[in-house]
């Protein structure tokens, strides 16, 4: 590492990166790639939590009985969802998706289901059940219960998850497009692949970029 000839070759590879290429037409491109990226977090994110919540109210049940073989089958299901990573899925998914954004949005949405299910189960196990009793001491029905008892309580702490999994799933979405699941990280990979170092560099800043808008939001 500390070698004369290692840290001039070290250099020069990073001088070839600079200036970035601003070239309307690529930079144009960029911004299309960046919003293919951008759209594959938000969509898969969004559904993801929606999934992610049906599936983790069956998966917080404790009652025997039927219910409790749905809890346990709901619990393997996040399992398998999130114990496989999203280039994992990537790569599974572009066998029978193809090519594209839709495949890395698809294998967003498969991880972060697992994920957030998880969150969001143990999240209402651990909610405070006193007011749901009394509600049910009442003739409340478990429905009313959760819209009007559970959810308001648990519904900063689901979108503080679903936010923190936003961000994390812009920079996943980048990654993604190395196995060809398109956007910005597909861009870069066939540039690097070139050795069109002052393209690549352009790319790696609209990815800092895109990062940097999604973690003011």
């Amino acid at each position: 590492l500390f070698d004369y000839k290692s840290i001039n070759i070290i250099i020069d590879f990073i001088r070839e990166f600079f200036p970035p290429n601003l070239e309307k037409e690529f930079v144009f491109r960029v911004f299309v790639a960046s919003w293919e990226t951008f759209a594959m977090s938000i969509v898969s994110t969004f559904f993801a939590g929606f999934l992610g919540l049906l599936i983790a109210l069956p998966a917080s049940n404790f009652q025997k009985g039927p219910t409790k073989f749905l809890r346990n089958f709901c619990r393997i299901v996040l399992n398998i969802l999130r114990s496989i990573p999203e280039l994992v899925w990537a790569a599974l998914l572009i066998i029978s998706a193809g090519l594209g954004p839709f495949t890395g949005t698809l294998a967003l949405l498969f991880h972060t289901t697992g994920i957030l299910g998880r969150l969001m189960a143990e999240s209402i196990e651990n909610v405070d059940k006193e007011p749901s009793m009394i509600l049910s001491a009442n003739g409340v029905n478990r429905l009313q219960i959760f819209f009007y008892s559970t959810l308001p309580q648990l519904l900063p702490q689901f979108m503080s998850y679903i936010l923190y999994r936003w961000e994390n799933n812009i920079r996943v979405a980048t990654v993604l497009g190395v196995v060809g699941a398109g956007g910005l990280g597909q861009m870069l990979n066939f540039n690097l692949s070139l050795f069109l170092m002052d393209r690549s560099c352009t790319v790696i800043i609209a990815m800092i970029l895109l990062v940097l808008i999604v973690d003011f939001f």
